[in-house]
């Protein structure tokens, strides 16, 4: 294959992939949305919560499962604390540090949404044997 191609090919490759995102990303977002009243950020950064194994959570280490910018899961954390769903705290050792906790009232819409989320991404995500331009 020459060069062209070969980019071709890969650009081709990065499409689909975008096209994939944005076509997952959206089911999902109509879905959450209108069955829990919360998008893909939110829900994501609940299972982060609920995944992370502690009662709290590093703010740096919300960012990284969100894959969001330190700010933007600010902003995130925040919209969470005043729907009730999280709560921050500063640790003790670090005063710089900021633990994100999850409340019982973000853990049961976590668990109430996760069945819609799992539903929308085996209806929406390509099997890895069908993927198209991936």
């Amino acid at each position: 294959m020459s060069d062209v191609g070969a980019e071709r090919a890969l650009v081709d490759r990065w499409h689909g992939l975008l096209a994939c995102h944005a076509a997952v990303w959206g089911a999902l977002e109509r879905e959450l949305q209108s069955r829990h009243g919360i998008g893909v950020s939110e829900f994501e950064a609940l299972e982060g919560l609920a995944g992370c194994g502690h009662d709290k959570c590093r703010a740096a280490e919300l960012a990284e499962a969100v894959h969001l910018s330190q700010s933007a899961t600010s902003r995130l954390t925040a919209r969470l604390e005043r729907a009730g769903l999280v709560q921050r705290a500063m640790c003790d050792v670090d005063r710089r540090g900021i633990f994100v906790l999850l409340t019982e009232k973000g853990r049961d819409l976590y668990e109430a949404a996760r069945p819609t989320h799992r539903e929308v991404l085996a209806e929406a995500l390509p099997r890895t044997d069908q993927a198209v331009g991936i």
